[in-house]
C-alpha cells in the first residue's frame, strides 16, 4: 500500500485482505458456485467502498460484510427467480406469440432494471407497489392482502414513489 493512500483506502485494503477469502467461502457454501461467490464478494466490497461508513469505525467487520453479503445474495436469488419466472411464462405462450431473442433480452433487462430500482425497499412496501402497478390492485385490496390499514398502504405507496423518484435522480 502506498503512502499516498488515504486512511479510508488503507482501511478498505486491510478489510479486503483480511476478510475476502472468508466472505467468498461463506458465499460459496450458500451458492454452491465459486464464480458467483467471487462476484458477490467483489460486489460486497464495492458496496463497502462506496458507502459513507468510515471503515475504521466498523466494530465487527465480518458481521458488517455478512449483512451486505446476505442482502446481495437475496438480490441475486430474487433476480434469478424473476428471470426463471419470465422464461417459464414464455414457455406457456403459443409459438407465434413468443418474442424474438432480442425482444426477450430487452424485456429481461427491463425486468432487472425494475428489480434494481425497487431493491432496498422494505418487502411490504415493494409488494404493495408491485401489486398496485402490475396487477392494478386498489389500496383496499392491497390492505386486505397485507393485513394492514389502507392508511398504511398509502404510506407504503408514497415511500415507493419517493424511492423511485430519488433513484431516477441519482
Amino acid at each position: 500500500m502506498t503512502e499516498l493512500a488515504s486512511p479510508q483506502e488503507q482501511s478498505l485494503h486491510a478489510l479486503y485482505r483480511d476478510h475476502r477469502s472468508w466472505l467468498e467461502g461463506w458465499l460459496g457454501r450458500r451458492m454452491g458456485n465459486a464464480w458467483d461467490a467471487a462476484d458477490l464478494s467483489q460486489d460486497t466490497f464495492v458496496r463497502v467502498a462506496t458507502s459513507s461508513q468510515k471503515i475504521a469505525d466498523i466494530q465487527e467487520p465480518r458481521a458488517y460484510l455478512l449483512t451486505i453479503g446476505k442482502r446481495l445474495l437475496n438480490t441475486f436469488y430474487s433476480r434469478r427467480n424473476l428471470e426463471q419466472a419470465y422464461l417459464d411464462a414464455l414457455l406457456q405462450l403459443p409459438e407465434q406469440c413468443v418474442p424474438s431473442p432480442e425482444h426477450r433480452w430487452a424485456l429481461l433487462e427491463t425486468l432487472q432494471a425494475l428489480d434494481e430500482l425497487l431493491d432496498g425497499l422494505p418487502v411490504l412496501v415493494r409488494r404493495a407497489f408491485l401489486w398496485s402497478q402490475l396487477e392494478g390492485l386498489g389500496y383496499r385490496e392491497i390492505a386486505e392482502r397485507l393485513e394492514v390499514s389502507e392508511r398504511t398502504v398509502k404510506r407504503y405507496m408514497s415511500q415507493a414513489y419517493e424511492h423511485c423518484l430519488l433513484m431516477d435522480l441519482a
